[in-house]
């Protein structure tokens, strides 16, 4: 089905950048593993680390889901999951590794798209028009 397609651009964007959040995750795992100053960040580093792995399959999701359904919600998704990830967890790290903690307010307008983006996922799902 997918090889017989091209596939929307839309779907090419959000996985791609889903699968280099999640190599980048994985990447900060392995340093967080051997720096002695990233284990000492403990539970700030673990939940970053957690809610960029999880939001990168997220965008996977995404980007699988727009080859069959067609819907601004999903695209929605995909944004704000991306929105989440920047303001979530790239101020943690910013924090953690470079003691930049201007943005700490942001912290908070992360988590709230990461359950925006779920929520619009859900809609979109639900409202969305099938691709045929």
């Amino acid at each position: 089905m997918l090889a017989s397609r091209t596939l929307p651009s839309q779907t090419r964007f959000f996985m791609v950048l889903g699968a280099l959040s999640a190599a980048t995750s994985v990447a900060l795992s392995a340093a967080a593993a051997h720096l002695p100053s990233l284990q000492a960040a403990g539970a700030t580093l673990n939940t970053a680390l957690a809610q960029q792995q999880f939001h990168a399959l997220g965008l996977m999701l995404v980007g699988l889901a727009l080859t069959r359904v067609q819907s601004v919600w999903l695209t929605a998704s995909g944004g704000l999951m991306l929105l989440g990830t920047l303001l979530f967890c790239l101020n943690l790290y910013a924090r953690l590794l470079w003691g930049w903690d201007a943005a700490r307010m942001a912290v908070p307008w992360g988590g709230s798209a990461f359950i925006l983006s779920w929520l619009a996922l859900g809609a979109g799902a639900l409202l969305g028009n099938r691709r045929d």
